[in-house]
């Protein structure tokens, strides 16, 4: 299963939908009951092959185990568990190879499956079935692809991670403005920007990783919704699949999404953060702020305009963040109407669950890729002094430090700022002749106090954007994520 998730390799199984006039011939699993064969469009409109064909690898070793425990408690003999197993085995080798014909009339990546190994070793096949259902076959299905789906995207977020703590430590001298409501506020280190999207992804890898235990736990031996008249060993099949916990009620096992919402809320939080950043790196890729300039590899130009990059890899990531909020969405919405046990909407899930999984997993890699070779600028003390007065707090604590109560100090460096703005100057290049006119209480080491890297460095408490704690930081994180 971990080694199939997503048709790596650029497997993919075409097979085109049968026309209005054919007739369904094919035997249905549950074919004794009827007497008229499925309608066509109907077949076509109630297959999720196209989809759930990415499973295989995940219903064959789910198939592999239960054979397996079959035959440990006597309900199949060694011979027949042999034979079953054999032929799995071979499927997966030509799935694996892109040879397996995958049909719509046959549903479902089950009893294609099914169907193949019927072809290859007989009637032996339709033993494989016992005691399970496609109900709890599907949330086994489900629960092992998001198993390894959680842990290549906690890898991915590791990666990022180090990615931007490196990026900290080679640009640890940068200084930029920090912004609050998009005004320029207070000196801040690049370093200390970055790494507060490494918080951000570090409080998504506990998510993820929260979500995998409830993931984490079997389903099979539920059957359809009651359980089964076997005597089936179901503790054994979680040892060989490597569960820990298997499910303690029949009908909430089948019927259960929520481990499922609760990865495509995961992931919608992911993308949120990585959309924020996004549009971060927009925004400083612009010549008005220039704080960055994107690699080539990752941006593209325009159809008409010669000089243009676009920071396309930034903007696509901001705007799929879009889609993965409705998938999740689309599943809460799927779920809220459902009685138990089983309904045939559940089929619904597949599509919004596959498709948050790739796209976060392709966005967190190529935002990997994106700051890996990006370049961020440094910013002149000129050009940083001439941008939106950032140490006027600095000039406020000063006041205080000196006896005056904050309300007050905040309204006296308020004048002084509009003193500044009516005569075209900035605070650093105010006299203390000047500054006196507004307030007695500025002395001569007001230069020092509201110089810029000293306004970076005063803010040495833990958390603080500070170098002395920025680098223990990065020390921290680098040490965390080893």
């Amino acid at each position: 299963c971990k080694k199939i998730n997503g048709l790596k390799n650029g497997i993919s199984f075409p097979h085109p939908p049968p026309l209005s006039s054919e007739k369904n011939l094919m035997k249905k699993p549950w074919s004794g009951r009827f007497k008229q064969s499925t309608d066509v469009l109907m077949e076509t409109f109630s297959a999720s092959i196209s989809f759930d064909k990415r499973l295989y690898a995940c219903d064959i070793e789910g198939s592999i185990a239960h054979c397996k425990m079959l035959a440990r408690c006597k309900i199949i003999s060694p011979s027949e568990s042999q034979k079953i197993q054999k032929g799995l085995k071979r499927i997966l080798k030509e799935c694996d190879e892109g040879r397996f014909q995958f049909k719509d009339e046959l549903e479902d990546i089950h009893m294609n499956i099914e169907s193949r190994l019927r072809e290859l070793i007989g009637p032996t096949a339709g033993k494989l079935h016992t005691a399970r259902s496609r109900n709890d076959q599907v949330c086994l299905d489900i629960r092992l692809y998001l198993r390894n789906e959680v842990d290549e995207t906690v890898k991915e977020i590791n990666r990022l991670c180090k990615t931007l703590v490196s990026l900290a430590k080679k640009n640890i001298d940068k200084v930029i403005p920090g912004y609050t409501h998009m005004q320029r506020a207070q000196p801040v280190l690049l370093s200390h920007h970055l790494l507060a999207y490494v918080e951000m992804l570090l409080r998504d890898k506990d998510r993820f990783l929260d979500a995998r235990k409830r993931i984490n736990i079997m389903p099979l031996g539920s059957a359809a919704l009651a359980g089964t008249n076997f005597p089936i060993d179901r503790q054994y099949t979680a040892k060989l699949l490597k569960f820990p916990e298997i499910s303690h009620n029949s009908m909430d096992a089948v019927a259960d999404r929520d481990f499922a919402a609760e990865f495509c809320s995961a992931s919608a939080l992911l993308m949120m953060h990585l959309s924020r950043f996004s549009e971060e790196l927009v925004i400083w890729n612009s010549s008005e702020f220039g704080f960055v300039e994107l690699s080539d590899a990752f941006t593209t130009g325009s159809s008409i305009m010669p000089q243009k990059k676009n920071p396309d890899a930034a903007e696509l990531i901001r705007g799929k963040s879009g889609r993965v909020f409705g998938n999740l969405v689309s599943l809460l919405t799927l779920m809220k109407g459902l009685p138990l046990a089983y309904n045939k909407d559940l089929q619904e899930d597949k599509e919004p669950l596959f498709d948050s999984a790739d796209t976060v997993k392709t966005c967190l890699k190529i935002f990997t890729g994106m700051m890996q070779s990006a370049k961020f600028k440094s910013l002149s003390i000129e050009e940083l002094s001439t941008s939106g007065f950032l140490t006027a707090t600095d000039m406020a604590d000063y006041l205080v430090l000196k006896g005056v109560p904050f309300r007050e100090a905040h309204e006296v460096t308020g004048k002084i700022v509009a003193y500044c703005l009516d005569n075209g100057k900035t605070l650093d290049k105010l006299s203390l002749k000047e500054l006196r006119k507004i307030s007695k209480r500025f002395d001569e080491d007001v230069s020092e106090h509201i110089a810029l890297k000293n306004s970076v460095d005063r803010k040495n408490i833990y958390g603080g954007t500070a170098k002395k704690q920025v680098k223990a930081q990065i020390a921290r994180l680098t040490k965390k994520l080893k």
